[in-house]
Parts: structure tokens; sequence; C-alpha cells
């Protein structure tokens, strides 16, 4: 196989991954009207997430919901922890 066929695939695939990231990008920050920043605490660690989407209360759940992944929490037990901190940002 010639040195030219071998490249093929690997520009191929850095384009399409190149794209996919500018995609994700556009789709995920064009849309948000409202950015969120929410700070949990749990078992002594405190962990910042934020997030943004078209609609406040999806924003904070996005955050909260990343930043309970981020700690180990679970669903319930996520749910029934109040936020040190929540910032909005323009």
């Amino acid at each position: 196989m010639t040195q030219s066929k071998k490249k093929w695939p690997v520009i191929a695939g850095v384009i399409f991954i190149l794209g996919f990231i500018a995609a994700m990008l556009l789709t995920t920050s064009g849309n948000a009207q409202f950015h969120c920043e929410v700070c949990l605490a749990f078992n002594g660690q405190t962990k910042c997430r934020t997030a943004g989407a078209s609609a406040k209360d999806d924003a904070q759940r996005a955050a909260t919901n990343a930043a309970c992944s981020d700690l180990g929490i679970g669903g319930f037990e996520c749910s029934s922890i109040q936020p040190v901190s929540v910032k909005w940002n323009p």
C-alpha cells in the first residue's frame, strides 16, 4: 500500500473529530440563555459545576446533577442536598 493511501483514513478521522467537536460546541452553547454554577458539599468534599440551558430551572438542575455525579451521590441523596452556592452568569 502506498504512503498516501495509508494517510487517508487518518486525515478523514481527524476531520470527522474536529467537525464533531465544532458541532457539539455550537449546539450546546448557542441555545443556552442561562448559565449557572452550583457548588455542593458532601462528606467533606465540595464540587462546583457549571451548566447552560434555555430554561433557568434546567440550567440549575444540570449543574446540580453534574456536581452530584462528581461527588458520587445518587439521585435521591442529590435532591436532598442544599447547594453551598448558586451563581448565575449572563
